[in-house]
């Protein structure tokens, strides 16, 4: 059973579809956010994995999916505070806030601006890493994943595009572009995981490493054989790896002191 309900703040109208827990389920409430362009449909898969063991809640964000496109331009902190006020109207202590390409950015910056609503932090896919940071990188990179995804994701892929439109596509990507994602994981208090797919052409492997390295608590998971939207195309194993790292295995606060970080692992 999934919950729809519409949360609407500072003229953003956001849609929450919320799994709840399953009986004697302990794990921590899961929220997963979307990229740009995107919805929550490429990212229904994990969460019906999830929802076998947890309270899972899907964000889509103004603009996305179909939801009213807002009349103003949206920063990403602009964003990032309605989507603080979504995870605050959960009633939980603190969530797994995970966030697939762009939907990363949305994430961190919420998680920085509102840590007493988060105790971890998934990055899958994350941008834009220094070689992409144009309009035509990102374009070349996109065009390059369509290879190795399935025809369902492609289709997928491109509906919720035709559905998001290039104007406010365009609005968007400007913020992602400039968005300086390393600076802002750095900050970060609480851990982070970063999950990709290993044959992933929009967050490479050197890229995922540096925002591993730069986190104070941080791991890194590659899905083998599996290229930008793994989430969709692997999604037991990814919901595994989010379930492994964020239940209680590692710090859900950054100490004072140095630590430590941890190595890459693999997921399959």
């Amino acid at each position: 059973m999934v919950l729809r309900r519409l949360l609407v703040t500072s003229g953003l109208t956001f849609r929450i579809l919320e799994s709840p827990r399953p009986a004697g389920s302990t794990a921590p409430t899961v929220v997963l956010v979307h990229g740009i362009g995107m919805s929550h449909r490429y990212l229904s898969r994990l969460h019906a994995v999830l929802a076998d063991t947890t309270r899972v809640v899907s964000v889509d964000l103004p603009g996305f999916g179909g939801l009213p496109k807002p009349r103003f331009d949206v920063s990403i902190p602009q964003m990032a505070a309605g989507l603080a006020q979504v995870v605050a109207s959960l009633d939980d202590d603190r969530v797994v806030l995970v966030g697939h390409s762009m939907g990363v950015q949305w994430a961190v910056e919420t998680a920085l601006r509102h840590p007493e609503y988060v105790r971890t932090v998934v990055t899958i896919g994350p941008v834009a890493d220094d070689a992409h940071r144009t309009l035509r990188a990102q374009a070349q990179a996109l065009a390059l994943d369509t290879f190795g995804e399935t025809p369902a994701i492609n289709a997928v892929v491109f509906t919720d595009y035709l559905r998001c439109g290039v104007r406010w596509y365009l609005r968007q990507v400007r913020h992602m572009l400039a968005y300086p994602l390393e600076e802002r994981v750095a900050a970060l208090t609480v851990p982070v995981l970063v999950v990709r797919g290993s044959d992933d052409p929009i967050a490479g492997r050197a890229w995922c490493r540096r925002l591993r390295d730069a986190a104070a608590v941080s791991r890194l998971v590659e899905i083998p054989g599996h290229h930008h939207v793994a989430q969709q195309s692997a999604p037991r194993a990814v919901a595994s790896a989010i379930l492994a790292h964020t239940t209680g295995a590692w710090p859900t606060a950054v100490p004072a002191a140095p630590i430590r970080r941890g190595r890459a692992r693999s997921a399959s």
